[in-house]
């Protein structure tokens, strides 16, 4: 449970994002950069009013971000301002463009087999408690062999989980949407196994969640990116000369190499992408499209592919 909110607009922060989650949004991120936003302010000794300045201040005070972080930070703020306004008159205004950046994807880091190999067997191996060498090894295959995001991952049920069927219901996701993934058998003998552990190791839970952390409580997000990043360590993965590999990187791995396969096999990728994205959890299709451009082998099959359209075509249209 987050500590209430300390600074002059405290009163104001806690109604706004209560009426916000009110409204069905989860609102979690947005509601973090406001709380660290009530410290910074409250640290400041400022009391007043919420001006451009004091929001570009807060944007740009922590050096980590990147530009489109700082960006969102203040779109968040100019949010809130809003709300702010119709209770406290005085409040200025904010320039929405005041720290307006690009949007950006970044790079994903695509695993090769032999890298996915040797992170199964890390996970297995690193010197943990039984019990989290489980749990991780399970969660990483199951995002492997899935493509399902580390939320969705981290907020499956028990119930949620048809250890006999191998079908997983995936309930709260990313855009509020239910959707059923089938499992590979193999991966479903993973989640066998893992459950076997898990309910010798912990017992008497009072958490409904499938994976179960070293607290005896579901993961959070955070807690999942801690834990993976001493196999990323252990890989001997930097991230100073490219991409930096995280647990979401198996997500855009699978997608990848979904679509390789299906340009090696000679299939109709455009007529396959929807089904890829509902399998992905997509809202549209063209977000699963942005996979195309992900590795120079598949910008290769995809042009090898349209080079030999275009041949066909062009041959068609020659006259006798």
């Amino acid at each position: 449970m987050r500590k209430p909110f300390l600074s002059c607009f405290a009163t104001h922060l806690a109604s706004y994002v209560e009426l916000r989650q009110h409204l069905g949004l989860k609102f979690e991120t947005q509601a973090g950069v406001l709380y660290r936003f009530d410290r910074y302010v409250h640290a400041q000794q400022y009391h007043g009013p919420l001006t451009q300045d004091v929001a570009i201040a807060y944007a740009m005070h922590a050096a980590h971000l990147t530009p489109l972080g700082r960006s969102r930070q203040y779109g968040m703020l100019c949010n809130f301002s809003h709300y702010l306004a119709a209770f406290v008159p005085d409040t200025p205004l904010l320039d929405p463009h005041a720290l307006a950046a690009k949007p950006y994807r970044p790079v994903p880091y695509i695993f090769t087999e032999e890298e996915l190999g040797r992170l199964l067997h890390l996970a297995k191996t690193l010197p943990y408690y039984p019990i989290r060498r489980a749990t991780l090894h399970a969660m990483i295959a199951l995002v492997m062999t899935t493509g399902l995001r580390c939320s969705e991952v981290i907020h499956l049920d028990r119930a949620d989980v048809d250890l006999t069927s191998g079908v997983l219901h995936i309930r709260q996701t990313k855009f509020y949407k239910e959707r059923l993934v089938p499992v590979h058998p193999t991966t479903l003998a993973v989640l066998q196994d893992y459950a076997r552990v898990r309910d010798v190791t912990y017992q008497h839970l009072s958490t409904p969640a499938f994976f179960i952390s070293m607290y005896r409580t579901r993961f959070s997000r955070h807690t999942l990116s801690l834990a993976f990043r001493p196999l990323a360590r252990a890989m001997g993965f930097s991230g100073q000369d490219g991409p930096r590999p995280t647990l979401h990187s198996l997500r855009h791995t699978f997608a990848v190499r979904r679509l390789e396969a299906w340009y090696t096999e000679g299939q109709d990728v455009q007529a396959l992408l929807p089904s890829l994205a509902t399998y992905l959890g997509h809202v549209h299709y063209t977000d699963t499209a942005y996979y195309i451009t992900a590795t120079p082998r598949l910008l290769t099959l995809a042009a090898a592919r349209a080079d030999t359209a275009w041949l066909a075509q062009a041959t068609m249209e020659v006259p006798e």
